[in-house]
């Protein structure tokens, strides 16, 4: 196995830890998610509970090669989905207030869905253009600095 295929793999292993430890804390800490919900969208707890769900199952789904794509279609999708909350946290000093964080921080935090979203395609098959590869691999390392800073 050459070294972007086990480099891969260990970034799948990591992203699935981080994917299924984050959709628990959806559970056990309901509110730090509810802080960021943007206020217009209806059923918050329930949002919440679902969307860690989605992260549960997609984290899981990648660990396998028969549920792998699937799993990161559903990261994908996900990603894509609760980008509004980051954009209420940007516009809105409540949620920065309740997360103890400024704006610039909310800002800073906004472009790292494209290499999450990056990632999980990366993920989603086992060849892929070798741009993906290295690209993926680039990013792999500042987005987890980055999230396990936060």
């Amino acid at each position: 196995m050459n070294f972007i295929k086990k480099y891969k793999l260990l970034t799948i292993y990591v992203m699935s830890i981080m994917y299924i430890f984050i959709g628990i804390r959806h559970f056990t800490d309901p509110q730090y998610f509810l802080d960021i919900v943007p206020p217009q969208l209806p059923s918050k707890l329930f949002l919440v509970y679902f969307t860690g769900l989605i992260e549960v199952v997609g984290g899981a789904a990648i660990l396998s090669t028969k549920s792998r794509k699937a799993g990161a279609y559903l990261l994908i999708f996900l990603l894509v989905s609760v980008f509004p909350a980051n954009i209420y946290l940007y516009v809105s000093e409540t949620p920065q207030s309740l997360l103890g964080i400024s704006q610039k921080d909310a800002l800073i935090r906004m472009p790292f869905q494209i290499p999450l979203i990056l990632l999980a395609y990366w993920h989603s098959k086992k060849n892929h253009p070798k741009w993906v590869a290295y690209l993926s691999s680039l990013l792999f390392p500042p987005t987890i600095i980055y999230f396990l800073s936060i």
